[in-house]
């Protein structure tokens, strides 16, 4: 009897790390006891060159009769370019085959072309879920979430989240205990701290934004633990502290207190899933005390960091 049958859909300039990242999960798992067998399809068949020319060979998605969890993979032409009919076409029957339905990065755009997502919960890469919630409004788009299950329907944000994804099915599959080995084994977060928003925030400053900005948010980042009190910031920034909070607001959507407390409760959440001490975190992030941490993990993600830290030492929700 044939495994766990994993189906991985690729065409031309397909995400090499939206493919190579969850197959490297699966993978890992079997060698840990999973059973796990991984195909390869695409629409046509044959020879297919992915993203960095590397060619992967495949068989036509049209003779796939069984898939227990099919992977439709990303590609930075899906957001920007018409989807090929031939593309849709084996997108379409693989979801009708497929006992789970899995996405990487842009392959959200993908299900949500064959109507895969229509009433359903997903996410996909934060630079494209503004454009997946206009063009798709029946889809109730997470952009800040690393992966969304709803379902038998499994959505991943921007490339590097297929992993994340993985090892979350891999524990579905075969408890926390074979998960974590296999995070531990590929050195990876079982569950990494925080959503998109960690990523997108400091990507949009770094894509246009003004210096004196880039200069506030870089001093920010690198030493969360320092006062910053809104004084020190517009010297930073040199402007008056009125105007880097009008800028800041345009730039990234928020004022320069609510950017540093945003920095602070992500790098907490960091140390505390690498198992630093509350009160050692809550120092090394830059709360005064303990308690002001508490208040403010409590405030903003409805739990106290005592909790947090327990609670996510494993992918399930």
């Amino acid at each position: 009897m044939a495994g766990h049958i994993v189906v991985f859909l690729v065409f031309p300039d397909a995400k090499q790390l939206d493919l190579a990242g969850p197959a490297e999960v699966f993978a890992e798992a079997t060698r840990f006891g999973a059973d796990y067998e991984l195909e390869y399809c695409s629409p046509a068949g044959g020879s297919i060159r992915t993203s960095i020319g590397i060619s992967i060979d495949t068989v036509a998605a049209n003779t796939v009769t069984r898939a227990d969890t099919v992977v439709i993979v990303g590609g930075d032409a899906l957001p920007v370019e018409p989807i090929p009919p031939e593309l849709r076409a084996a997108t379409a029957h693989l979801v009708e085959v497929a006992e789970r339905v899995t996405s990487v990065c842009t392959g959200a755009l993908l299900l949500a072309h064959v109507g895969a997502l229509d009433g359903k919960r997903a996410t996909t890469h934060w630079a494209h879920a503004a454009l997946l919630a206009r063009i798709y409004p029946q889809i109730d788009v997470i952009p800040d979430a690393l992966f969304v299950h709803d379902g038998r329907f499994h959505t991943s944000a921007g490339v590097s989240a297929g992993i994340d994804l993985a090892l979350s099915l891999v524990e579905a599959d075969h408890g926390p205990e074979l998960a974590r080995a296999v995070a531990q084994q590929l050195v990876v977060y079982m569950q990494r701290p925080g959503g998109q928003s960690q990523f997108s925030s400091l990507l949009e400053i770094s894509r246009g934004a003004q210096a004196s900005v880039s200069r506030v948010a870089e001093a920010v980042m690198t030493s969360p633990a320092e006062p910053h009190e809104m004084t020190d910031l517009a010297a930073i920034a040199r402007v008056s502290p009125r105007h880097l909070t009008r800028i800041f607001l345009a730039e990234i959507g928020m004022t320069p207190v609510k950017f540093v407390q945003h920095v602070r409760v992500e790098t907490a959440k960091s140390l505390l899933l690498r198992g630093e001490p509350v009160a050692a975190t809550a120092r090394r992030a830059g709360f005064p005390n303990t308690e002001t941490m508490r208040r403010v993990f409590t405030s903003r993600l409805g739990i106290p960091p005592n909790l947090y830290k327990q609670q996510f030492r494993s992918t399930a929700d």
